[in-house]
């Protein structure tokens, strides 16, 4: 075997920084030092995986194929050496959580599982789907929780629980004392909704999509939270998860509608890279998550006391 771990090291730094000299410094090494590991990783073989553009290094075709398997290798000879100084492969895991799985499940299944494997550290990165998306096709996350079921023949997507969203208004509002309403009501109401690229907002704009009808817009909000408020000072009516909604609901700080004609249901889906090292902590907290929600039907019918 002509390359060394060390090789591929510097090799998928510099990938992943376009330059040498970031690559050297997050493997504290030299620039020369990298340089040369680089040199001759390609030497060895004949080749080049970097098309050179001034003191920029873009990877090529070959280095795009390589980059995957490398990463996957280096991973496996992590836990490797986890397991050789009695770490048993439980380092570290990077999770990635939409808005909706992150501000309510998964800090308090990131805590269970710490709890079990109080020497695994830990990172939560809460985003929208599209940008957990993107952060598990670079690598830059071992595991995603999103909203919605994605196809991308790079990622494997596993359904893990069903999700509901729900329409909702301030009690003050009109349709509170309904409890139900129509399409045509629906689309002539002003909405309180997510921002593009959240999985909330395309399954909410699929279900009017399916009837061929348009809504009006008042207000785009990134988070959860800020729809709530926003819907609770009589902005305008809202649509997000149930589980997002259960505290208030029973407060009485807001109120359900019933929307009959449309389809709200939605899937939680756990996702990660198809080339991607499956470590023992990702294969861990894989099964906590779905031990926990073992024989539960949707979401907001989960016992967070379970979790603390």
């Amino acid at each position: 075997m002509r390359f060394t771990l060390r090789q591929l090291q510097v090799f998928t730094r510099i990938a992943q920084y376009q330059s040498v000299s970031q690559a050297a410094d997050q493997l504290a090494m030299s620039q020369s030092a990298a340089s040369t590991a680089l040199k001759e990783l390609e030497r060895s073989y004949d080749c080049l995986l970097f098309d050179r553009a001034g003191k920029r290094l873009i990877i090529n075709a070959l280095g795009l194929e390589l980059l995957p398997r490398a990463r996957a290798l280096l991973e496996q000879a992590q836990a490797l050496e986890g397991l050789l100084t009695d770490n048993h492969g439980f380092g570290s895991l990077s999770v990635g959580a939409t808005m909706t799985i992150g501000n309510y499940l998964a800090t308090l299944l990131i805590g269970h599982f710490m709890q079990q494997h109080p020497s695994c550290k830990v990172r939560l990165h809460v985003h929208n789907t599209a940008q957990i998306v993107q952060q598990i096709a670079s690598y830059q996350l071992d595991l995603g929780l999103i909203e919605g079921y994605y196809q991308d023949s790079n990622i494997i997507a596993e359904p893990w629980i069903a999700d509901e969203l729900v329409v909702f208004c301030a009690p003050q509002h009109p349709l509170a004392q309904q409890g139900h309403a129509s399409l045509d009501e629906l689309v002539n109401e002003e909405w309180i909704v997510r921002e593009q690229g959240s999985g909330t907002r395309v399954a909410f704009e699929q279900a009017f999509m399916r009837h061929q009808r348009a809504i009006k817009i008042r207000l785009e909000l990134e988070h959860t939270e800020g729809i709530k408020r926003a819907v609770e000072s009589g902005l305008g009516i809202g649509c997000i998860s149930r589980l997002a909604l259960r505290d208030a609901f029973k407060r009485g700080s807001l109120v359900a509608i019933e929307t009959p004609e449309l389809n709200l249901t939605r899937q939680f889906t756990f996702i990660w890279h198809k080339h991607k090292y499956q470590t023992d902590a990702m294969s861990e907290f894989l099964s906590l998550c779905r031990g926990l929600t073992e024989n539960i039907q949707r979401s907001d019918q989960i016992d967070l006391a379970t979790l603390v």
